[in-house]
């Protein structure tokens, strides 16, 4: 079991190029990676947002990718179209106004646009100083996702232990409710009848209540229900949406014994039951 939120930074650096790489993790209903790299590098945001879509299942997961240049090689051109441009205007405002026309080299070169610098920035070969720092930093964010999940999973599972055991308490009591409901019926019909009663009658009206307020039903399929929580959280590494679909339904169960319970002991083991069920929903949509 997973977390989706997390955090990791890793940074390498050579007498070349620094690399960093920050990732953070937050919940999300769907699996969603946005990368943000040097917008000089092409193609490596596809890289690497497959890269780390490969160890998430849910959740929205930040990259940011910094990458440093110490020494990287320059190529320098000289744009002459620019640089006869410059010289024809300079050359005409010196015929209109009657000056020296005296522009030196240095005074050409730095005008804007005739010097062009470009540094030589291989792809392939920033990747190759990228990969190595982003694979660490997916790892130490997987490490961290699952040292949080560990811990959510140790919450949530206590939280279906307190479902567990207030259900057994409901399941404690069934038989006094059963017991109850029949010792009623036949002291309304003693008392409307004066003491002559006729079983059969007793016995259909019982069976009528039974029916109505008895939750046998109900207990074993909340049982059968936290018993698949348990499985799934179990061989599943990442069981939040199923997880969350056994909450509604455990959840509804838990509502339908609330709505037939006629014992205080058993409204109090639903109301346990519910404040459970809330804590461990709270914590799935942390998890992958």
């Amino acid at each position: 079991m997973n977390s989706m939120t997390g955090y990791a930074w890793r940074e390498r650096a050579d007498d070349a190029v620094s690399v960093s790489v920050e990732i953070k993790g937050y919940n999300n209903r769907f699996l969603e990676v946005s990368v943000n790299a040097p917008p000089w590098l092409p193609g490596l945001e596809t890289r690497a947002r497959a890269l780390v879509s490969g160890s998430c299942g849910r959740g929205r997961v930040e990259v940011s990718i910094r990458v440093r240049e110490t020494n990287a090689p320059v190529n320098v051109t000289v744009n002459t179209t620019a640089a006869r441009a410059y010289m024809k205007a300079i050359s005409d405002l010196s015929a209109n106004l009657g000056l020296a026309d005296n522009i030196s080299v240095s005074t050409l070169i730095g005008m804007e646009g005739v010097l062009e610098a470009e540094k030589d920035r291989d792809a392939g070969r920033y990747w190759n100083a990228i990969e190595p720092v982003l694979r660490e930093a997916v790892s130490a964010f997987a490490a961290e996702r699952a040292r949080e999940g560990r811990h959510t999973e140790g919450d949530i599972l206590a939280s279906v232990a307190r479902i567990e055991s207030a259900l057994q308490t409901v399941a404690n009591h069934v038989p006094t409710l059963e017991a109850s409901i029949r010792e009623n019926v036949g002291a309304r019909f003693r008392e409307l009848t004066g003491g002559s009663i006729d079983e059969n009658r007793v016995m259909a009206e019982t069976a009528v209540l039974l029916m109505k307020y008895t939750v046998s039903e109900e207990i074993s399929r909340l049982s059968s229900h936290l018993g698949e929580f348990r499985a799934e959280a179990a061989r599943n590494d990442r069981p939040g949406k199923k997880l969350d679909f056994l909450c509604q339904e455990i959840n509804r169960e838990i509502n339908t014994i609330g709505s037939k319970s006629t014992m205080t002991e058993v409204s109090r083991a639903v109301v346990d039951m519910k404040e459970a069920l809330e804590n461990a929903r709270e914590q799935l949509r942390n998890i992958e």
